[in-house]
């Protein structure tokens, strides 16, 4: 199977070779072309991501030209894609052919490339049954761009079915088996009974003596899910949650909630960080009676020790033609954009594995916000915060309503990483 890089590289030089000429797809159809513009003339950036998604699952081809105007996209166009754009109110501007040559010139000559994107991602959500759609960023954005998607637990992240997808997303789970310490704040809530009802039900159908005993055999199973080529895409606790589950073969990090006792002073020196993604010499929170987990998160949002208030992060400028990967993952129309809390906001500096790639920081702070990784065949990609539209979110909040952001820096963020498999045509190890 080919590496992510050596297929990029091979890609790139294909496509290189077609340019002045047109593609074969753009010769067998006889249509013209469209461009998908993403800068400020696009009238509704999150939903051009479902466009380009839609033309891919029906068997089409596309390219993704990063860095020209933001990230636009050039499709070959037809009845339906037309159609397709004008009922979305997304922006298109049809090209004939010598104005597609200039552009390749253009593309060629900067800062620029074109990767072609030609399969759509199989989507997979990790999220329990009874999940509300719309307290997860990255499910509102799939529904928002019209991008299909299925959702999995427990169940087939620890069976058979996870391997039938190429990009698997998780937002709220808490690995450690803690339930994000809500019993210090919602004791009592009926959402939260059911939700430990329901795990410790699950962990008993699935033969495990306990929640956290689960929970890191489902963390396990999604390490070997990317290590044999899928993409992960995570935000807010399942950030952190899940390096600390991979790292505490051992340590039982639930121990504190359990019996509300302090953890082991020693537990921190005791985690193996070698099987975690991101992280490594992390301080665990000893003190059951605070709803952090440890000092990963840069802000310490529900810390007493609390760190200064949001600022802004800003994305970094990648290199499009020596790194793609990272250039495709930073496409928007704005460099800096507004931050958000989550239980998880942030990435402490110190707490980085080398060779970690950020995408995005706050400039002097001793935090980063947008962190991307290898892991064996696959990737993984780590986005701190909870809604990049709801910046202060709380539990009962009134849900994002995207029609009102359909410009947002911070969903545009989180569909880069959708598209992103769709540059890479393999399938996964079984």
């Amino acid at each position: 199977m080919m590496r992510r890089r050596d297929f990029l590289a091979r890609s790139c030089a294909g496509l290189a070779s077609l340019s002045p000429t047109l593609s074969h797809w753009r010769l067998r159809s006889g249509a013209p072309w469209m461009l998908v513009p993403m800068d400020d003339t696009q009238a509704d950036h999150l939903k051009a991501y479902g466009l380009t998604f839609r033309l891919l699952e029906g068997g089409g081809r596309a390219e993704w030209l990063l860095n020209y105007r933001n990230g636009s996209f050039l499709l070959p166009a037809d009845a339906t894609i037309s159609r397709d754009a004008a009922l979305n109110g997304i922006t298109t501007e049809a090209l004939d052919d010598g104005r597609v040559v200039e552009i390749r010139g253009e593309v060629e000559g900067g800062n620029m490339d074109a990767v072609p994107l030609e399969k759509a991602p199989k989507v997979a959500v990790y999220a329990p049954p009874n999940a509300a759609p719309w307290d997860d960023a990255v499910t509102m954005a799939l529904n928002y761009a019209g991008i299909r998607f299925e959702k999995v637990w427990d169940p087939e992240v620890l069976g058979a079915k996870l391997k039938t997808y190429d990009w698997l997303h998780l937002h709220h789970e808490d690995f450690t088996g803690q339930y994000s310490k809500f019993f210090l704040t919602y004791a009592g809530a009926p959402w939260l009974v059911d939700m430990v009802e329901r795990n410790r039900a699950m962990a008993r159908q699935l033969g495990y003596p306990s929640v956290p005993a689960e929970k890191r055999a489902v963390a396990v199973a999604i390490s070997e899910y990317v290590r044999r080529g899928g993409f992960l895409f995570a935000m807010c606790t399942a950030t952190e949650t899940l390096d600390l589950a991979l790292a505490a073969n051992g340590v039982d990090l639930a121990a504190a909630y359990a019996d509300g006792t302090p953890m082991d002073a020693d537990a921190s020196a005791r985690m193996r960080w070698d099987e975690a993604f991101a992280f490594q010499g992390a301080q665990l929170e000893l003190r059951p009676t605070v709803p952090v987990y440890s000092d990963i998160d840069g802000h310490q949002v529900n810390s007493p020790e609390r760190r200064q208030p949001l600022g802004s992060f800003t994305l970094f400028n990648f290199s499009a033609k020596i790194d793609p990967v990272a250039t495709m993952l930073v496409q928007s129309h704005r460099q800096v954009v507004p931050d958000f809390y989550g239980l998880t906001t942030s990435f402490s500096r110190r707490t980085l594995k080398p060779g970690v790639t950020v995408l995005a920081d706050e400039p002097g702070a001793p935090w980063v916000k947008y962190v991307h990784g290898e892991h064996g065949q696959g990737t993984w990609t780590f986005f701190g915060g909870h809604d990049p539209e709801d910046p202060q979110h709380q539990i009962g909040d009134v849900p994002t309503d995207l029609s009102l952001h359909p410009h947002s820096p911070g969903y545009r963020l989180i569909l880069n990483n959708v598209l992103f498999p769709a540059a890479k045509k393999k399938e996964l190890k079984t």
